[in-house]
């Protein structure tokens, strides 16, 4: 779970980025995400966050591109006003705030179908519960960031799994990605941690996703880390921010 509330977004360039283990199928724009991530408009909060979320090589991975389209579900400002660089005035990006976790966590988002910010009205707000996940358009990209676990947890329902893959792979244009960033659990622990240390078992979410009809694209190992034992709860003072997280990419077929 992300404990953090999506702050007012800032405009600026566009995205791409580096740092790949398996190519993307969509080619970045590698100097606009390099003249979003340099851009002085950026909060100094989000800056300070660069060397521990990697921006270009997540940025890269996914393969934006200005006049896409993207939703984030359980969204962070952090990536958000990145995204909203990217795609720019002809793009799209869709915060997807699933009701449960608004109750959970208490956040306030901008009322459904708004943008949070004059500046960046390509970046739209959509409220809804998580087993209704729907866009208004179809998308080239949806990405979930450390939220995916949560999606086997009770406060979130917990979520039809399944269903909500299935409607991800609905909202995608064929060939779209869905881009899944979550914290490793130990091999073969499937679901046994998603509520106790926040953190999944990869091969389980490789097996759900798979089973939604996507293909699986590859990994970055970007974010990965050898030292994490995945096994302490990733809020303790001891790992938080350098956990062993894995970076995956699934194809919609088409």
């Amino acid at each position: 779970m992300k404990r953090s509330l999506f702050a007012a977004l800032l405009t600026a360039s566009a995205i791409a980025g580096a740092g790949l283990i398996a190519g993307p199928l969509r080619a970045a724009d590698a100097p606009a995400v390099t003249a979003a991530i340099a851009d002085p408009s950026r909060p100094a909060t989000d800056v300070a966050l660069d060397a521990e979320r990697k921006p270009a090589a997540i940025l890269g991975f996914i393969g934006l591109k200005a006049g896409d389209k993207i939703a984030d579900v359980c969204p962070g400002a952090y990536f958000d006003r990145l995204f909203a660089d990217v795609v720019g005035p002809k793009g799209k990006v869709y915060m997807y705030f699933p009701t449960e976790l608004v109750k959970a966590e208490h956040i306030n988002p901008p009322p459904n179908g708004t943008s949070p910010s004059p500046e960046a009205p390509q970046v739209i707000s959509l409220v809804a519960p998580i087993n209704s996940f729907a866009v208004p358009q179809p998308v080239n990209a949806v990405f979930i960031r450390q939220n995916y676990h949560d999606l086997h947890d009770k406060f979130m329902g917990p979520a039809d799994v399944p269903g909500f893959n299935a409607a991800v792979f609905k909202a995608l244009k064929p060939g779209g990605v869905y881009v899944i960033v979550d914290h490793s659990a130990p091999d073969g622990s499937g679901l046994a941690a998603t509520d106790t240390t926040h953190r999944i078992d990869a091969a389980e979410v490789k097996k759900e996703v798979t089973a939604a009809g996507f293909v699986f694209v590859g990994e970055s190992d970007v974010l990965r880390n050898p030292a994490d034992p995945r096994t302490a709860l990733v809020f303790d003072k001891s790992i938080r921010g350098h956990t062993d997280q894995f970076v995956y990419k699934f194809r919609k077929p088409g």
